[in-house]
């Protein structure tokens, strides 16, 4: 069994960000052959192109944990009807300089929680918009737009809703199956 290796972004700095909680709860009903590593976000500078000739250490170990990478999570809350500017920020990032695109087909999937209704479908809308500009191959089915109570996933990610659990659990095995089929295409060098 071929075990891929998954790159995972929590959009949100949050000490008590409940997609970092749901990003626990991903991870622990994933399919076994996936391995998760989280690429932090939170020490990133702002990106400027004045940089792009020599960049921070910060922005090469970025670089460096996508390109260790086979597939990309990103787990995102919805700030202002958007994504947080340190996720849009790291994307920035990872994305320059011109010519030397990180995301450049690799399989990506995006899920988001919010203790609203619309499960952060906004800040989803406009991640997908960067990732497509960005050549990210993008899971784009099942959408998964999370609701989550207080009492929903635990905080070391046990998900304690059946329903939610179900959903999770074949949101990843299609994941699973998504990054099998985009690289057996596009292999990762």
């Amino acid at each position: 069994m071929t075990a891929y290796q998954v790159g995972y972004f929590v959009g949100s700095l949050s000490s008590t960000s409940i997609n970092r909680t749901l990003s626990k709860a991903l991870i622990r009903v994933a399919p076994d052959d996936l391995e998760f590593t989280e690429i932090p976000i939170g020490s990133l500078p702002l990106y400027s192109p004045d940089h792009d000739a020599d960049y921070p250490p910060e922005a090469v170990a970025l670089k460096q944990a996508i390109a260790a990478s086979d597939a990309v999570l990103f787990v995102t809350p919805e700030y202002n009807r958007s994504i947080p500017g340190a996720l849009k920020n790291a994307i920035d990032w990872a994305s320059r300089p011109w010519g030397q695109n990180s995301f450049d087909h690799i399989p990506a999937a995006v899920i988001g929680a919010s203790i609203g209704s619309i499960g952060t479908a906004l800040a989803q809308q406009s991640l997908r918009a960067v990732l497509s500009f960005c050549n990210a191959r993008q899971m784009t089915s099942p959408e998964a737009y999370i609701q989550l109570g207080a009492d929903t996933i635990t905080a070391d990610g046990e998900i304690t809703v059946d329903s939610t659990r179900q959903f999770l659990t074949g949101y990843m095995a299609e994941f699973r199956d998504y990054i099998r089929m985009v690289l057996t295409v596009l292999p990762r060098s």
